[in-house]
């Protein structure tokens, strides 16, 4: 496809969705859960066919790609299961549209309400997650949203398979074409075009590596909802429980340290180093993760390598974590967090609730998180159902972003012939 083809074809699927979005807002709550419902069961009943899709991108790209993003394009029964009992359970949360969020009247007698809408048309762009492709799927039509998808080369196969599955139930509802839109191509111009389209696309949404999101938020016309790293920590403060800190910490990192809720940055108050930190390296080490640590900390186990500046602003997406060293307790550790984070997901292990209390009012993050692991961040785990990802935004949304973060708002006033004076 030459570049004017491509293009053309952009704008194409740009008008089909504004179209459409007129359509899918008026969609009843009724009809958007059972086609949702619908689409969840038709997942199932394909996943053989989605399985070997996956295959082929898997064989395409497993020389390419580290273990960490080979993981996050992986599927597997377990995981298709997952991915279609996230449409059900979206198709059960509250319907963020039409809701009244607030109401008063004026001394003029004008009754005033602010209404939820939807966005309108929502561009998702994602790299090897294959479920954004029914994540978005589902918290759009939800939310009464038409959406663009642009995948990754990595989950071509994958994601076409899994939205040409969901379209087949969107088609049997009779539902417009313009809905639900996957752009056929690997072409990387492709996201340029879309990023320009702000005639027809309402929100951005950018989903993977750093030079993918910083390329969104400099080129796009469009309103981007950012999630530019998760550089997350986990500050383990004096009054911390040794056996509790050890299994949050190594959960937190290793559960699954390829996502963004993963823990990158351990900090621990030096009161505590002899006592809590040798069986968090040794569990850390014994599940092959390479621990890098200041100098104290290799006072601690001297065959650590030793961490520089460099780590402190890095997003591993590895069996890689840092440690430091915090010598004046909470306030230093949230100064480190506000400079070095990315305004991600960030925890504290304490039973001291000053600490606690100064940690989450002062740590400048979407999500705070108190005794818990970081890899809770997540729509899911928030009763949300599914999320497009996480807004390391203030602007708009914010943390997770599911059904009630894809609307906006109006106001409707209501008269009886005022004139204004």
């Amino acid at each position: 496809m030459n570049i004017e083809s491509l293009e053309k074809n952009i704008l194409q699927i740009g008008r089909q969705a504004k179209e459409a979005s007129r359509y899918v807002s008026q969609l009843s709550t009724k009809s958007k859960n059972e086609i949702l419902c619908s689409a969840a069961d038709n997942l199932l009943k394909n996943k053989e066919s989605i399985l070997k899709a996956n295959e082929l991108d898997i064989k395409e790209n497993k020389d390419k790609l580290n273990s960490a993003t080979l993981d996050r394009l992986v599927l597997d029964e377990k995981r298709i299961e997952s991915i279609s009992s996230g449409l059900v359970e979206i198709s059960g949360l509250e319907d963020p549209v039409g809701k009244i969020i607030d109401k008063w009247s004026r001394p003029n007698g004008l009754e005033i309400e602010k209404t939820s809408i939807p966005l309108g048309v929502i561009g998702v762009i994602y790299e090897s997650r294959p479920n954004v492709s029914a994540d978005a799927a589902g918290l759009c039509l939800k939310s009464g949203n038409a959406l663009i998808l642009r995948g990754g080369s990595e989950s071509f196969n994958s994601s076409s398979k899994i939205v040409e599955i969901i379209n087949r139930s969107y088609e049997n509802f009779k539902l417009h074409k313009g809905i639900l839109q996957y752009i056929p191509t690997k072409d990387r111009n492709a996201v340029g075009h879309l990023l320009k389209m702000d005639d027809f696309v309402d929100v951005i949404i950018p989903r993977g590596g750093r030079s993918l999101i910083e390329r969104v938020i400099n080129d796009s016309k469009v309103h981007v909802i950012r999630h530019l790293d998760g550089i997350c920590h986990t500050y383990i403060h004096k009054s911390s429980i040794a056996n509790l800190s050890k299994e949050v910490a190594v959960n937190a990192k290793m559960r699954r340290p390829g996502i963004c809720g993963a823990t990158e940055t351990i900090l621990i108050d030096k009161e505590i180093l002899s006592t809590h930190l040798p069986d968090i390296i040794k569990s850390l080490t014994e599940m092959d993760c390479e621990v890098r640590g200041d100098k104290h900390v290799l006072d601690i186990n001297n065959s650590l390598k030793l961490a520089n500046e460099e780590d402190w602003y890095t997003e591993y997406l590895d069996k890689i974590v840092s440690i430091k060293t915090i010598f004046n307790g909470v306030e230093e550790a949230v100064n480190h967090i506000n400079l070095y984070g990315s305004g991600h997901t960030d925890a504290i292990l304490s039973e001291d609730e000053d600490a606690v209390n100064f940690f989450l009012n002062n740590v400048d993050s979407g999500i705070v998180m108190h005794n818990t692991s970081t890899q809770f961040a997540d729509g899911g785990e928030f009763g949300m159902g599914a999320e497009i990802g996480i807004s390391t935004s203030k602007v708009h949304a914010r943390g997770p972003v599911g059904v009630a973060q894809l609307t906006s708002f109006k106001y409707k006033v209501k008269g009886s012939g005022q004139i204004r004076p």
